[in-house]
């Protein structure tokens, strides 16, 4: 099971830890939990930092049910078969290529 399966099933069962960090970021976005959810449940990982301590992560890319674009990074613990969000935001068009490729 690859890491973004890890980390849906986590968010399926309840098991999440977010960030304070987090939890500020996707305030000031206005973004909801359910909308981040539902944004990774149905997105696709855009970055992988598998080498990540203490926990492999990785940016997630999708939508909430309203069509905005989410950007997410979740660190998943398999021992503890928990995910952790770290941050989450609405990317910035000017710093993006359709949301999932960094402009240089």
């Amino acid at each position: 099971m690859d890491i973004l399966e890890k980390i849906k099933s986590a968010i399926i069962k309840g098991r999440i830890n977010m960030t304070d960090h987090a939890d500020e970021e996707l305030a000031n976005d206005e973004i909801l939990d359910e909308d981040l959810f539902h944004s990774v449940l149905h997105g696709e990982i855009i970055e992988d930092y598998s080498d990540d301590k203490p926990f492999p992560s990785c940016l997630v890319y999708g939508k909430d049910q309203k069509g905005r674009h989410i950007h997410s990074v979740w660190a998943c613990s398999t021992e503890y078969d928990i995910a952790i969000v770290i941050t989450g935001y609405i990317p910035d068009p000017d710093r993006w290529i359709d949301f999932k490729i960094r402009r240089r």
